[in-house]
């Protein structure tokens, strides 16, 4: 390879297949991992302190969903690996296409700065600086955790499911009265741990609106494999999706679940095998949202209160990239946790910078970066232009309002995707840009 000219961030999923197409292209490139091993978000303990996976955790998303295009994973996994598995499965990746040894580990990129000519300097966590062409943003959007700001204090434990590692750690919760806050995968994932008779001694779940609860299986398949198809139109699949998943589940009010009041699949899926059961059965107890705290007095919307020793808030996470200037606020996401992104990769306008794996997608985020990294890596070479400014925009734009047209407003959902409706309107786009690139070598 020639002197590089790509500076990738990060070392996760997102980062690794990233780094194995430019290898392929022969693009010259530094990667840099804050952490001492590949993984991200995967490595459990890892000791930059980003990853946010708990003893228990089994991936949510099928095997076959999971994995990569050109390395399967293995024949004998299950239907839901456990994270170990995954992360091994990210290792083997890693050296078996010969990408450890390219790897900076135990290097941060401090600042991120845009020269004039729209190159970057970036500074090093050894507080070196070094010039790139083009900057790759591959560091996850699920390590900087958002914690409610509730009124008063609170006396017994606060804490962000982030920190949770398991009932033992970082501290005992046997015997104790833990209130979990929210209905997303982390939170039914940590409730119904925790709802076991010889855990806690009383488990709540409080939340701001119902959710539809979906199983992991259908038909003695994981669900996401016989999910509708993402070349017929969307209303059809919606349609016919929503009717299976109440035949499957029911009413939410059936469990003792507050009703959702909005139709499945119109929030980010919340997936679990355990937690219908575990509500029905009385070992998980509903609250409204927390109003405020007094001591160990935990206030409700609805006028009342619990006693309360630990609150785990499973509320998500912040979407931040702090080696950029704050000044640069074309570079940062608005108030409202907006980012809109050309085929959520690249904002309109600044040249040189790329974002991997930066969508909350829907049923599979691990080889988002795969499928964008063909992009990349065809536009790092000259075999794809990119369209004009102008209409990167309007392609944006009717992209945005057809991805989260199903869903309703809320920060969680700003960057949600439908995973193979997006790769079949990439695929085109890639399509469409090497067009470009051939008439304008024709032209000149």
């Amino acid at each position: 390879m020639n002197a590089p000219l790509v500076c990738l961030i990060g070392a996760g999923c997102s980062g690794i297949t990233t780094a194995k197409r430019l290898k392929e292209y022969d693009v010259a490139y530094d990667q840099f991992e804050l952490s001492d091993d590949v993984g991200g978000n995967w490595y459990y303990g890892n000791p930059n302190g980003r990853s946010s996976v708990y003893q228990s955790l089994h991936i949510d998303t099928s095997t076959t969903r999971l994995q990569f295009e050109d390395f399967p994973a293995p024949e004998e996994w299950p239907d839901f690996p456990h994270h170990s598995l995954v992360h091994e499965y990210f290792r083997d990746y890693t050296d078996h296409f010969g990408l450890r040894d390219h790897i900076s580990f135990g290097t941060g990129v401090e600042h991120a700065v845009r020269r004039p000519d729209a190159t970057w300097d970036v500074t090093l966590s050894t507080g070196e600086t070094r010039h790139y062409a083009d900057l790759v943003v591959a560091n996850g959007h699920h390590w900087s955790p958002r914690l409610p700001d509730y009124p008063g204090h609170f006396d017994g434990m606060l804490m962000h499911s982030h920190d949770y590692l398991s009932p033992f750690e970082p501290v005992d919760l046997r015997g104790k009265t833990v209130i979990v806050v929210g209905m997303g995968n982390s939170a039914m994932d940590i409730a119904s741990e925790l709802s076991s008779a010889w855990m806690a001694e009383k488990l709540y779940v409080s939340a701001r609106r119902g959710v539809w609860v979906l199983p992991k299986y259908r038909n003695g398949q994981p669900a996401d494999k016989v999910m509708a198809p993402p070349d017929i139109p969307r209303e059809e699949g919606l349609k016919a999706s929503r009717a299976l998943i109440r035949e499957l589940v029911g009413n939410m009010a059936d469990y003792g679940l507050p009703e959702p009041d909005h139709e499945p699949l119109s929030a980010h899926p919340s997936v679990s095998a355990d937690f219908l059961t575990k509500a029905g059965s009385g070992d998980i107890h509903m609250l409204p949202a927390i109003a405020r705290l007094d001591g160990r007095t935990v206030h409700l919307v609805d006028g009342d209160e619990v006693q309360a020793d630990v609150i785990i808030c499973a509320t998500g996470y912040r979407m931040e990239f702090p080696f950029f200037d704050p000044g640069e606020v074309d570079l940062h996401p608005d108030a409202e946790h907006r980012y809109p992104l050309f085929k959520r990769m690249i904002k309109p306008g600044v040249e040189h910078l790329f974002f991997m794996g930066l969508a909350q997608s829907s049923p599979t985020i691990v080889n988002l970066a795969e499928q964008q990294s063909k992009l990349l890596a065809k536009l790092l070479v000259g075999d794809y232009v990119l369209p004009s400014v102008e209409e990167q925009e309007q392609i944006m734009r009717a992209d945005e309002a057809d991805h989260l047209g199903q869903y309703y407003a809320v920060p969680r959902h700003t960057i949600q995707i439908d995973f193979g409706r997006y790769c079949l309107d990439l695929h085109q786009e890639i399509a469409a840009g090497e067009e470009r690139a051939r008439a304008m070598s024709v032209a000149q």
